[in-house]
């Protein structure tokens, strides 16, 4: 039961699923269920159908009681997650399905997805359960692992790539994703030297052209005409229908695709002020993330300008406001979201440097202490408290922090060289110009050429 592409579908199925793609605009989320539940029972494989049902769930899932749905979700999953996927991958995946119906935000749904998956060959089904898993906990370790090792699978060496790289973000010496990075990296050059052997330059022209038409056929793809008249469709169902959450969502989302996000966010704001959106939390981050999107095209734009013509003062003083607005933004949006979630101290971290970038060292030092609760971040919390210190000249509160950071690293590579340089650098402010070479002696053992810790050395020596 292999991956299968919409353009490989009976012509009339194919029709269903692009009527359900317009339907999706509309709002009509009933209709897209019905339709993609009834394509997957017959075509299990057939990937963008999945996705088209998983946004059509999620959206649904905005309308409904969230706590009712969760709460009839685990009751849900309670009967199914005894049998394995493995034994029986036909009823695990008939299972996956009513419990991803139930809450699609179920985990551990997702994980039965992919084992039923990949017990029935469906190498990019078992790539998208993953995915999906590492969408809802971005920090999951394993998910992120399982993903990229199944976009291996899937003959995807590129997005595996990805994955290794984000997995060595939250942890640089990670052997599981180094070793991913390898096999990927493998992947990838032998997958582009069988294009280079295959055939004539002409035939190679001539399937590349046809897996193009093919990966098309399989994406939700709306012309520009089309994207215009489905918000004018939805901006008359919300005169007729104020309320109803998912006409904004319709606006919202074709405003977004014409790419006028002024209008998408003006929008947005209507919606979170009908007694429907206030609390919806995924509207308050569409806000903050089309406001960001906003202020950062804004400055790009002024960017270009100011390029072109260097020596007007007029473009430089508005780039520097732009640029001062979007920290003010970027501020003021962490320490909301640290207000309403304290116990987030990964969040704390943010605010933290946040507020070292502004120049508030007394609110970044207040933070990157919270900040260290997380382990995910707390040698990185350190060494800001640390700098955030020496910026307020307490050389000996500093070098407390960056002892303590040097010893809680393992490795030389460039974050420990730092930190070892910072210190080094206290101690030269505090006048112990013994203990300072003595730090910069480490990183020259190792790295000659970091910054300009050799210059140092050397007229350490010529004195």
């Amino acid at each position: 039961m292999p991956d299968i592409p919409v353009s490989s579908l009976d012509p009339r199925v194919q029709k269903q699923i692009e009527n359900s793609q317009i339907a999706l605009q509309r709002g009509n989320l009933d209709y897209v269920l019905d339709v993609t539940a009834q394509v997957l029972k017959n075509a299990p494989g057939c990937l963008p159908v999945r996705r088209l049902q998983r946004v059509a769930q999620l959206r649904q899932l905005g309308t409904k009681n969230k706590l009712f749905a969760k709460a009839f979700g685990s009751v849900t999953q309670a009967g199914f997650l005894f049998g394995g996927g493995k034994k029986d991958p036909t009823k695990a995946l008939e299972n996956a399905e009513k419990m991803l119906s139930a809450d699609p935000t179920s985990v551990p749904a997702l994980k039965l997805l992919a084992e039923a998956a990949q017990g029935l060959d469906m190498p990019e089904t078992v790539a998208f359960a993953w995915e999906s898993v590492h969408e809802l906990n971005p920090g999951d370790r394993e998910a992120l692992l399982n993903y990229g090792e199944a976009c291996l699978l899937a003959k995807r060496p590129k997005d595996a790539l990805r994955a290794a790289d984000e997995l060595l973000k939250l942890k640089p010496q990670d052997g599981d994703a180094l070793s991913l990075m390898r096999k990927a990296a493998i992947a990838q050059t032998t997958e582009k030297g069988n294009w280079e052997e295959k055939g004539s330059f002409r035939d190679k022209l001539r399937d590349e052209a046809g897996s193009t038409m093919l990966e098309q056929a399989s994406k939700i793809v709306t012309s520009e005409e089309m994207t215009h008249r489905l918000v004018e469709e939805a901006l008359a169902r919300l005169e007729a229908q104020p309320d109803n959450l998912n006409n904004y969502r319709s606006v919202v989302d074709g405003y977004k695709k014409l790419n006028n996000l002024e209008a998408a966010l003006e929008y947005v704001r209507k919606a979170r002020a009908i007694p429907a959106g206030a609390g919806d939390t995924t509207l308050a981050k569409q806000e903050v993330d089309l406001q960001t999107a906003i202020l950062e095209k804004r400055i790009k734009d002024l960017e270009t300008q100011a390029a072109l013509a260097p020596g007007d003062a007029a473009l430089a003083a508005a780039l520097a406001t732009a640029r001062k607005d979007f920290a003010e933004t970027q501020l003021a949006d962490a320490k909301s979201y640290v207000e309403r979630y304290p116990n987030d101290y990964g969040a704390r971290y943010t605010l933290a440097n946040l507020y070292f970038e502004a120049g508030d060292y007394q609110n970044a030092i207040a933070n990157y202490q919270q900040a260290q609760k997380n382990p995910k971040v707390r040698v990185a919390a350190i060494t800001g408290m640390g700098k955030s210190l020496m910026a307020r000249k307490m050389f000996d509160l500093a070098v407390a922090q960056f002892q303590s950071a040097k010893s809680e690293l393992v490795g030389m590579d460039d974050t420990k060289k730092d930190v070892i340089y910072q210190l080094a650098q206290c101690y030269e402010s505090m006048g112990k110009k013994a203990e300072a070479i003595t730090e910069y002696k480490i990183i020259y053992s190792e790295d000659i050429g970091f910054r300009d810790v050799a210059d140092k050395i050397n007229a350490f020596y010529s004195s």
